[in-house]
């Protein structure tokens, strides 16, 4: 929890714990799913990593006029949230027992669903459009590396 915090403070969010079993605020899915008020990501002990960077990742894409009004659906278009799950999985380098393999295969688990059958066939082959994306918005460097800035416009 400790990396995943660290990590999300360079962005400005806070992370917030949850009680067990107590229901978290802002969660679009509900049970263990993340939640996202504001600044503040909402995380239960059984929240999966993978949500709470992919409700960080709407929190770091979106334009400012979204962000200041958000509350618990972040809303974009598909060409953002394929920003989005790209760099939930490039963020998951920087939290520790996590990384981009088990990322990907938490994806697949859960449900996440591509043209090409897998969040690693995606991202490896198919993802162009989205790493573009987060490289016009200065959300990754040339390198392929999050930039820790949040999308401005």
């Amino acid at each position: 929890m400790s990396s995943l915090r660290n990590l999300l403070k360079r962005y400005g969010l806070e992370v917030i714990p949850v009680e067990d079993d107590r229901p978290i605020p802002g969660s679009f899915f509900g049970d263990s799913e993340a939640g996202l008020i504001g600044d503040q990501l909402f995380v239960r002990p059984d929240t999966p990593i993978h949500s709470a960077l992919h409700e960080a990742g709407h929190f770091i894409c979106m334009d400012n006029s979204r962000r200041q009004q958000l509350n618990t659906d972040a809303a974009g278009d598909y060409d953002e949230e394929n920003g989005v799950c790209y760099l939930q999985i490039l963020l998951s380098d920087y939290v520790s027992g996590m990384g981009r393999d088990r990322m990907m295969q938490d994806m697949d688990s859960w449900g996440y669903s591509f043209r090409l059958g897998s969040a690693r066939a995606w991202f490896e082959q198919d993802a162009e459009d989205a790493h573009q994306w987060l490289r016009d918005h200065q959300l990754i460097d040339t390198n392929s590396q999050p930039t820790f800035l949040l999308r401005q416009q």
